[in-house]
């Protein structure tokens, strides 16, 4: 129970330094049996191996639907493959050749945010990355640019309800829902039914039209789910209410995990400007000041590293928790039926025996041979087997460009005195926020002209 205590903050604050070295730890309460799982070949047997045994925590699934509702986050079983089944082929949508324009304009709205803002003061730059990754979901779900007062409105009520979500979260893992506010209950739900209203408001047009066969509409991510149908007879498409839990889970899962990640990596890179200068030389010698393409990416190997390291040291979703469906033998103890097992990348990726030098920042460590170990052994920030994650090449995709054309115009340092204070809610944010000032390149900095 002290543990649950030191954790109610954030998840994080439950740690300790032999849980970086543990390879499997359990936490035994009234009612509640709770497995910890480092070790590299367990966490493939319950991610991969052994998947169906072990099926999404309905603990956290209960915190998370009244927004998230039946959605392919919190569902198991043939209903989950039903939805997955669906959904994938709009993810075609999200294809970096048809996604990458969306990108390119969200970005640059983000870049016209930025030009005004005060030159040499502090940002919390966690604000825009949120509102850039919250710009590129919404026009590839909607083909509309994330602005006006119902999409801020959105906007605003996902921020209180992820605020709220680990009030709920940790006492449900931990077995003691009876330890949760009403206000705050009441408060989550008053924003998720903020958020699915608003979600419906948008969506009920294009679905009534979908139905009466009214013209095609604009192609992105919505008129996939509305084109979707599943291999019953006859074939069933999705239902409205269905529809909105898929957009409202799309819409979470598609700006959080990443607006968390951009963020940290800033961070990262502020307080290592010499990585930061080499980057903006790759930048600037692939790109000079042309407009960036989608095959521009690929060839920025130092920021895809970049990234890769933040993802290692700050996952987005730090841990990812099961259940046990019957009994079953792991090392030298039984995880009993029903028993809650977690699997943290964030321990994994930090793991003492499973990393050389795990707390440093260093995006070089990719090009030596222990790192491809790791990378095989330890690496997990978009989950694995059956239930990881769909978007991933549209989260690195999106990344490379943000990180790409930030770096490219702006140079950051830190704040003197502001040391962000990660905590782990839905995603790891920064308790204080992320303050960096950002200073405009002058044209002196940039080469002659780009590479060939």
């Amino acid at each position: 129970m002290l543990l649950f205590f030191s954790a109610r903050r954030s998840w994080l604050d439950g740690l300790y330094e032999r849980s970086y070295r543990m390879q499997m730890g359990e936490v035994h309460l009234p009612g509640l049996d709770l497995y910890m799982v480092n070790q590299p070949n367990l966490v493939k047997q319950v991610l991969v191996g052994q998947a169906t045994d072990f099926p999404k925590s309905e603990l956290l699934g209960d915190a998370l639907r009244p927004l998230l509702g039946d959605s392919i986050f919190t569902t198991n079983g043939a209903q989950w493959q039903r939805q997955r089944d669906m959904m994938a082929p709009a993810f075609a949508q999200t294809r970096t050749t048809v996604a990458f324009p969306v990108m390119r304009d969200a970005v640059a709205a983000m870049l016209e945010r930025l030009q005004q803002l005060p030159a040499g003061a502090g940002h919390d730059v966690e604000v825009e990355m949120t509102h850039v990754t919250a710009d590129i979901i919404f026009r590839s779900i909607f083909s509309v640019p994330m602005e006006g007062p119902d999409a801020h409105q959105i906007f605003a009520a996902f921020a209180r309800f992820q605020a709220l979500a680990p009030r709920l979260m940790l006492p449900a893992l931990f077995g003691v829902r009876w330890l949760v506010l009403p206000w705050d209950r009441w408060r989550s739900r008053r924003a998720a039914t903020e958020i699915r209203g608003l979600l419906e408001k948008l969506i009920r047009p294009r679905f009534d039209a979908h139905r009466a066969g009214q013209g095609a509409g604009p192609t992105d991510i919505l008129a996939s789910f509305l084109s979707a149908t599943d291999t019953s007879t006859p074939p069933a498409p999705f239902r409205f209410d269905e529809l909105v839990d898929q957009v409202a889970m799309l819409f979470l899962a598609g700006h959080e995990t990443s607006a968390s990640a951009l963020t940290w990596a800033l961070y990262l890179l502020a307080k290592a400007p010499d990585i930061q200068e080499r980057m903006h030389q790759e930048v600037v010698t692939v790109l000079g000041d042309r407009v960036p393409e989608a095959s521009d990416m690929k060839a920025m190997e130092l920021t895809w590293n970049v990234f890769r390291e933040t993802l290692r040291l700050f996952p987005p979703v730090g841990f990812m928790a099961r259940e046990s469906a019957q009994a079953c033998p792991m090392r030298d103890k039984t995880v009993k039926a029903g028993a809650s097992v977690v699997v943290s990348p964030w321990l994994i990726q930090r793991h003492r025996e499973l990393w050389d030098n795990p707390d440093a920042f260093d995006p070089d460590r990719y090009a030596n041979d222990q790192s491809r170990e790791s990378l095989r052994n330890a690496y997990l920030p978009f989950g694995m087997g059956p239930r990881v994650c769909m978007g991933a090449a549209f989260a690195l995709q999106e990344a490379a460009l943000i990180l790409s054309s930030l770096v490219r115009e702006y140079r950051l340092e830190p704040v003197p005195g502001h040391v962000p204070q990660p905590v782990g809610r839905l995603t790891i944010r920064s308790a204080n926020g992320v303050e960096l000032t950002l200073h405009r390149r002058i044209p002196s900095e940039q080469p002659a002209k780009a590479a060939p």
